[in-house]
């Protein structure tokens, strides 16, 4: 009967033992996790606030405006037209004369 007794003890002993240490565990983790929470938000609230203070690049960096339309109110096609006489003329296919006489046509000139 001893014998059975011991282990009887045995076993309440170590239940309850091991019922605190869970206990213990889950406190010190919500407390844990509570502060690691806290931190976070501090984080996220220095972040928001350096972010906030932060200017606009400066202009330098900002993409540049689209250039202006070219001078003599020159259209689209004539350019390109101008640009094939060109390539013409850099192929051996057009003389001098030729591309000059093509280039006043498209000018208007």
């Amino acid at each position: 009967m001893g014998l059975l007794r011991g282990v009887a003890r045995t076993a309440v002993v170590a239940g309850t033992a091991s019922a605190v240490s869970g206990r213990v565990q889950r406190r010190q983790a919500n407390k844990f996790a509570e502060k690691d929470a806290a931190t976070a938000a501090k984080q996220q609230e220095a972040y928001d606030a350096q972010m906030a203070q932060q200017q606009p690049p400066p202009q330098e960096y900002q993409q540049a405006p689209p250039p202006p339309p070219a001078a003599g109110g020159i259209s689209n096609e004539a350019l390109e037209q101008l640009k094939q006489l060109g390539a013409l003329k850099e192929q051996g296919i057009l003389t001098e004369e030729e591309f000059a006489a093509q280039k006043a046509k498209v000018l208007g000139t």
